[in-house]
């Protein structure tokens, strides 16, 4: 045996013990929970098809075959780009979705001009029929970054920020009339893509786009002041984190985080909804095929941002979304491109039940 071929089988013998344990069976926890592998993109459920799937519908070929029922659009779009989209479902069975417009001739720059508008559907999924803007007569309906809570006494709060400084309207019905309250307050807190809920134990707590969890005590009210228990909790190392939501679930709080440049997004777990977030992997992404529907149709909006959660009896159970059909500075207005809100079906009683058994597990 020359010297070129022992060396040649040394290498081959001292690779094989890698190669064996490459193709054993996976142990270990996954193996053993099959649920430990996944994350919140394997709970979106199939879209049901309150309509048709149609290839005539505005907007890329890229998108593919979609029901134009499903959510909130303009189905010739010629008048509205949608964004945002909160969804509360009401005392009379409806679903209200509380969303922002603006005139789609002025292409996706327009959002600078977007007006807060109330959208109400017999299904979870839609359609949704605008019913129009929630304030009239402040600043002509003026609202971004629109979402919408039920307040501890009953009464109903929609929130705007980014155009507005996190000025909260109420109402005693999701129809109105909407009366301003004021504007949210807080030391080091910018009222940009603000996600607000009321926690368990009566606190106000607001994730903006700094990454920041805000508290305002309940005696202190929606209005704040809030307070920050600290630095962004959001994940490192993953660029233009934003869009965040918020929600309590499963004995859990949650928020699930946005990055536009890559247009993927993640989601993280607190115990207590202050500190020690968990990044539990990947949330959404647009170009995966979790977009589908009951017969299997798949479509790839080019992105995914706002995200909204609807809960029923302690659970998510449907995600909004605020999506795109092309680039954001490719859509100049009148040129069949655009945006609307999708509602996607969500298993979060699942998610929720499968994160306990980790917990329960140590993982």
């Amino acid at each position: 045996m020359n010297n070129t071929t022992f060396l040649a089988l040394a290498a081959l013998l001292l690779a094989l013990p890698a190669a064996l344990q490459a193709a054993e069976p996976v142990s270990g926890p996954a193996a053993d929970n099959p649920a430990a592998a996944k994350t919140f993109i394997d709970y979106f459920l199939p879209m049901p098809i309150d309509g048709s799937l149609s290839k005539d519908a505005w907007g890329a070929a890229e998108v593919g075959a979609r029901d134009q029922k499903n959510g909130l659009e303009d189905a010739a779009m010629t008048q509205w780009d949608y964004w945002d989209g909160q969804i509360i479902k009401g005392p009379d069975g409806k679903y209200h979705m509380f969303a922002s417009r603006w005139d789609q001739a002025r292409g996706h720059s327009g959002w600078g001009g977007s007006k807060a508008v109330h959208a109400v559907s017999d299904k979870l999924t839609g359609p949704y029929v605008d019913k129009g803007l929630c304030w009239p007569d402040n600043q002509g309906g003026k609202g971004h970054n629109v979402t919408a809570l039920v307040l501890p006494d009953g009464r109903y709060a929609v929130v705007v920020s980014e155009t507005r400084p996190g000025d909260v309207f109420v109402s005693k019905s999701l129809d109105g009339p909407w009366e301003q309250l004021g504007t949210i307050k807080g030391d080091g807190l910018r009222a940009s893509n603000i996600s607000i809920m009321v926690r368990p134990d009566g606190d106000y707590m607001i994730v903006p786009r700094s990454g920041q969890v805000f508290i305002s005590k309940a005696s202190d009210g929606i209005l704040g002041p809030y307070k920050s228990t600290g630095p962004s909790v959001f994940p490192k190392g993953i660029p233009h984190l934003e869009d965040p939501v918020v929600w309590y679930s499963g004995g859990l709080y949650h928020i699930v985080v946005n990055s536009w440049s890559t247009r993927k997004a993640y989601h993280l777990t607190s115990v207590d909804g202050k500190s020690d977030w968990v990044n539990r992997g990947l949330a959404y992404d647009p170009t995966t095929n979790f977009t589908r529907y009951t017969d299997g149709t798949v479509n790839h909006w080019h992105k995914m941002e706002r995200p909204g959660v609807l809960l029923e009896n302690g659970h998510v159970t449907a995600v909004t979304f605020a999506v795109l059909d092309t680039p954001k500075e490719t859509q100049k207005g009148s040129n069949g491109h655009g945006s609307k809100i999708v509602v996607i079906p969500f298993d979060g009683a699942a998610l929720d039940r499968d994160l306990r058994s980790a917990s329960a597990s140590g993982r």
